[in-house]
């Protein structure tokens, strides 16, 4: 049996856990298409990284970007939403399955350009180069 591929601009497949912000399910609970994310706290593996500031759910090109706060000082980061685990609504937490360091050296988040398909590339290629080192 094949491994699922890592496809970083998509949301992962739901699970009984809840991890698609945009499932029927949701939208009954939440009344609205999609949970608002913003704001959510973001756990990666090994702990605490920052708070959702902004998260799209367009389709095959869903992102998170996470304010890390304190942990690394003044900077944002771009987390494709392929990287995104499972969800915890009542806590409102987002859990990644990357770790502090590889999100930490993740390609620099800059707001003018992190929509282009050129930055949008360097970031997806290495979230898919970290899936395959340790996943």
């Amino acid at each position: 049996m094949q491994p699922t591929p890592f496809t970083p601009w998509t949301w992962r497949e739901p699970t009984a856990l809840g991890n698609d912000p945009v499932t029927a399910e949701a939208a009954e609970e939440y009344g609205q298409t999609g949970v608002d994310l913003v704001g959510y706290k973001v756990e990666a593996t090994d702990g605490h990284i920052g708070s959702i500031d902004k998260a799209s759910y367009d389709v095959g090109s869903s992102f998170l970007v996470v304010d890390t706060g304190p942990w690394i000082f003044g900077r944002k980061v771009l987390l494709p939403a392929g990287t995104v685990q499972t969800f915890d609504h009542s806590e409102r937490k987002v859990y990644v399955d990357r770790t502090k360091e590889q999100i930490k050296n993740s390609p620099e988040y800059d707001k003018e350009t992190f929509e282009t398909a050129e930055y949008r590339d360097r970031v997806g290629d290495y979230y898919t180069g970290s899936y395959r080192e340790f996943p």
